[in-house]
């Protein structure tokens, strides 16, 4: 009788500060400083940085990334994936400051199936503050659900809830800025109303967008939209944007090979005295399991 195939794993974490390109006061794409992925074969790599500023637009005191992959000792585990991004004494335009941004996925894969557990357990925002006035969060890192059975993708509707948090984020942005004076560009289609189940696009993909925040609030110059907001004469700041898709589908479509979960915990469209996009603390992890 031939020996049993042992299954393995191919691990996939990225991990970067600061990512985006600015086209004024001055024309310059990010290098993202102290950005870091890990390699198929797992183990552990780190990246740090010291006092960077671009220009009089955009700095930081100190960042650091991590990214790690490891097979699980405990039993009934598969594959740990951690990816984490800090960022502290983040300051933009002297508009949006923050002590400390941290945004961090832990994945765990199982030994039989493809679908990851998956947690944001350490990510948060330490004394965000726009124009020197403190932002309040309603924070859901439950947003994703548990782990669906039989395999199920988290998009599927009678599995982990996902769908429905997610349409109930969609509308309360909707909601909020259907009367504003100053809508913003591309919100609305952003955010539009969830179908009952994604539409899978080309290539046997589907993804959904949503937020570990619900809501945000505060005495500072600018409205809310959930987890969007708007500052006249300075731009469009979203957080904690969270992405997951899934792709490669097994079982006639229903359990997907391939499940990745993309955290940007403070994405800036600027405009006015400033332009240009920049995203900071972003994690991403992946990774596939097979024989």
């Amino acid at each position: 009788m031939a020996d049993s195939v042992e299954r393995t794993h191919l691990y996939h974490a990225e991990a970067s500060a600061l990512s985006g390109h600015l086209q004024l006061p001055f024309d310059l794409e990010i290098e993202q400083p102290a950005s870091v992925e890990l390699p198929e074969k797992g183990g552990y790599l780190t990246q740090r940085g010291l006092d960077y500023r671009l220009g009089s637009a955009i700095s930081y005191k100190h960042a650091y990334t991590h990214v790690a992959g490891n097979k699980e000792t405990k039993p009934g585990h598969g594959w740990n994936t951690l990816a984490t991004s800090v960022i502290e004494g983040f300051n933009v335009l002297e508009v949006v400051t923050a002590d400390r941004i941290v945004a961090q996925i832990g994945t765990d894969h199982p030994p039989e199936g493809h679908v990851p557990t998956v947690t944001f357990l350490g990510s948060r925002f330490e004394n965000l503050r726009i124009a020197g006035h403190p932002v309040e969060l309603d924070l859901n890192f439950s947003i994703v659900g548990d782990k669906p059975e039989s395999d199920a993708p988290y998009t599927d509707p009678s599995s982990s809830g996902l769908l429905g948090r997610a349409a109930a984020q969609h509308a309360r942005v909707r909601d909020q800025h259907k009367d504003y004076k100053n809508p913003i560009e591309g919100l609305l289609e952003r955010f539009h109303l969830l179908p009952d189940k994604p539409t899978r696009g080309d290539g046997d993909e589907e993804s959904i967008e949503c937020s570990l925040v619900n809501q945000a609030s505060g005495p500072f110059p600018g409205s809310c939209f959930g987890h969007v907001i708007h500052v006249p004469h300075f731009g469009t700041i979203y957080l904690a944007v969270l992405k997951v898709r899934h792709s490669k589908f097994l079982q006639k479509g229903r359990s997907p090979q391939l499940t990745n979960f993309e955290l940007s915990m403070i994405d800036i469209d600027m405009g006015c005295i400033g332009s240009g996009k920049t995203s900071g603390a972003t994690a991403k992890t992946n990774g596939v399991s097979g024989q």
